[in-house]
């Protein structure tokens, strides 16, 4: 994400396709609003002046990708009469550290308002 096309009030999609980086939008978020690797490398990140904060890494996974979609009336956020996709994670990653955010587990996931992923107790269902 470029901090130049955010200033520019563009709404900036994120997605978890790239091979690359493993598909998890928890770690594409650590990457955003760190700009490190997995092992916190390089110190302060590449180009740390493209660092966002955590609501903007997750408006970009969110409501921004719904946007991009034409998709936002059914998706990116939580409003009576939308499909109800969502995670439910183990921290808040509000009130985490940065270097913390990669280390985030989903605990539920539920597309269209069914379930279909839970953890539990340290093991997949």
């Amino acid at each position: 994400m470029r901090c130049e096309k955010l200033s520019a009030g563009l709404h900036v999609g994120s997605g978890t396709n790239a091979s690359s980086y493993p598909a998890s939008p928890i770690l594409g978020i650590y990457a955003a609003v760190t700009r490190q690797t997995l092992e916190g490398t390089p110190d302060g990140g590449w180009y740390p002046e493209e660092r966002v904060d955590v609501e903007t890494a997750l408006r970009a996974y969110t409501v921004n990708t719904a946007w991009a979609a034409g998709e936002e009336a059914i998706k990116g956020t939580l409003e009576p009469g939308k499909l109800a996709d969502l995670v439910v994670l183990d921290r808040d990653p509000f009130q985490v550290p940065p270097e913390e955010l990669k280390d985030i587990q989903v605990l539920m996931t539920m597309v269209g308002g069914e379930i279909v992923y839970e953890h539990e107790q340290g093991r997949e269902q």
